[in-house]
């Protein structure tokens, strides 16, 4: 049985690889989060059972909500989410659909990467998980940056971010584009943008 001690919802059982097969059209992500653990449970079946998808993770989170991610084809993962929003009923958190995600948004989930050099950090500090997952994925797309880890609820008291690299106007660009979608939601924390961070505070980071 799993540690209900607030895990990383991505390290404990995030299950999808980069050597899977691709899928026949892009790849979609699909989550939804709860503020009751077993309404959670509840809506990560309904999900499971309303379409073909892949499970990512389904697991408790700080302060005691629980999130689920799946993927899959585009429609299976909004029938799915569709599913859950339902059974998640007034727990709802937050929920959301990124229909061809980012592929740097799976990998920065275990905040694997390690460029050759950091020129500018960016952050984006959300409310909810989700918010920061669509927030990474838009930040992705829209500049030549690196995302260096998403960071979901683990020891954050809820909270999720994201941290990603780049040149300054990259870096910029990307928040920008990170910040609208995670403002959509209203769950929208902080950003901040250090131009030459210090390399002792890169370090610590990576």
């Amino acid at each position: 049985m799993q540690s209900m001690n607030c895990p990383d919802p991505t390290q404990e059982s995030l299950r999808l690889r980069r050597d899977a097969p691709p899928p026949a059209e892009p790849m979609a992500v699909g989550c939804v989060e709860t503020s009751s653990i077993a309404r959670g449970l509840e809506a990560a079946d309904a999900m499971l059972k309303a379409a073909r998808v892949k499970l990512l993770t389904s697991n408790p989170v700080c302060p005691g909500k629980y999130v689920t991610l799946v993927g899959g084809l585009v429609a299976e993962v909004e029938a799915a989410v569709r599913a859950g929003e339902a059974a998640a009923a007034d727990t709802l958190v937050d929920r959301m659909v990124i229909a061809n995600v980012h592929p740097q948004v799976l990998d920065a989930f275990s905040a694997q990467t390690a460029p050759d050099r950091v020129s500018a950090l960016g952050m984006i500090e959300t409310f909810s998980l989700a918010a920061a997952i669509l927030g990474g994925d838009q930040a992705a797309k829209a500049a030549n940056v690196t995302l260096l880890e998403i960071r979901l609820a683990r020891a954050l008291g809820g909270k999720a971010f994201v941290l990603l690299t780049g040149e300054v106007a990259a870096v910029r660009a990307a928040l920008d584009a990170g910040v609208a979608a995670a403002r959509e939601s209203g769950l929208l924390l902080g950003t901040a943008l250090i131009p030459a961070p210090h390399p002792d505070l890169v370090r610590s980071l990576l």
